[in-house]
């Protein structure tokens, strides 16, 4: 193992920053604040983050193939022009809930955005349970409802070889996986492959590396940690100095590095004293891994 090094490149803090993803073509790091109600744009050359403020929590931020983003905004699909910051609904979910929003979203490799729902918080991780339901916009800008009674719909992936999906429903504290057909999008056969150890708390957003292994950030765990979905071990545990770990991608110009992003939301004063970089953006360098370019959505 190279020696693993954490920094926090990013100190403006977010309530709860989410969904990092590397786009390559400006060389910068994408990311949401949900509760900030901004998508950001962090450039390692300046060392500063943009940031577009939208009229809702925005839950997740893709890249699409025209060079421009798709969001998740409350229960919308939405395309997001950075330059105009201008935003379009794209289709609204769950118009029976009054009380629920988009969280964690991300494209599969043949360019359908897939992002799931959740009731809105009391306070963090503190919810009605069983109100949100996991789907997918397709190019066609059509969607599909794969199914319901989630609590917080997570982390998602896809293997190497395109043939199973992983999800994560926070509250289940599992990480799961499904067959996958990259033809239809269609996923079935859920089973869980690693369950939670106490002191990881609670799994959040999740990325693959190159080596088919998944990266799971552990909310209220402060810590990403590494597992192999095959055998459903541990095989590494990264230590941050934030507890509120939210989500993880990897970039850079070659992808070896991660990002981390956090949260400070539900922080008192004298937890936020002890973790001023709360709400922060990591990056860790020297994981001896790379990760996967992210897709762009095809609609």
């Amino acid at each position: 193992m190279s020696s693993v090094r954490v920094e926090c490149v990013s100190e403006e803090r977010c309530g709860l920053g989410e969904s990092p993803v590397w786009d390559e073509q400006e060389g910068a790091l994408l990311y949401v604040d949900i509760t900030g109600r901004k998508v950001c744009r962090w450039s390692p050359a300046t060392r500063q983050a943009q940031a577009i403020p939208v009229d809702a929590p925005v839950s997740s931020v893709a890249l699409q193939k025209s060079g421009d983003y798709v969001i998740t905004l409350g229960t919308r699909f939405a395309a997001l022009k950075w330059k105009e910051e201008q935003v379009t609904t794209i289709t609204q979910v769950d118009k029976d809930k009054a009380n629920t929003r988009f969280n964690d979203g991300k494209v599969d490799p043949a360019g359908r955005y897939f992002a799931g729902t959740m009731a809105e918080e009391v306070r963090p991780a503190v919810l009605e349970r069983h109100q949100g339901s996991l789907y997918t916009l397709f190019p066609d800008l059509s969607v599909v409802k794969h199914f319901d009674q989630v609590d917080i719909s997570n982390g998602l992936d896809w293997s190497l070889d395109h043939r199973t999906f992983f999800y994560i429903d926070s509250l289940s504290y599992s990480v799961d996986a499904f067959d996958y057909d990259l033809q239809t999008g269609k996923i079935g056969n859920r089973r869980s492959i690693y369950k939670m150890e106490k002191e990881e708390s609670i799994p959040d957003g999740m990325c693959i590396d190159t080596e088919g292994k998944l990266w799971v950030a552990c909310y209220d765990g402060g810590r990403v940690i590494r597992l192999d979905p095959e055998t459903g071990k541990r095989l590494q545990t990264v230590k941050l100095p934030v507890d509120k770990t939210t989500s993880c991608c990897f970039g850079g110009k070659d992808y070896s590095e991660m990002y981390v992003t956090s949260a400070s939301d539900g922080m008192d004063k004298e937890w936020l004293s002890r973790q001023p970089q709360a709400g922060g953006i990591f990056k860790i360098t020297g994981l001896g891994v790379k990760g996967v370019p992210p897709y762009p959505f095809a609609g």
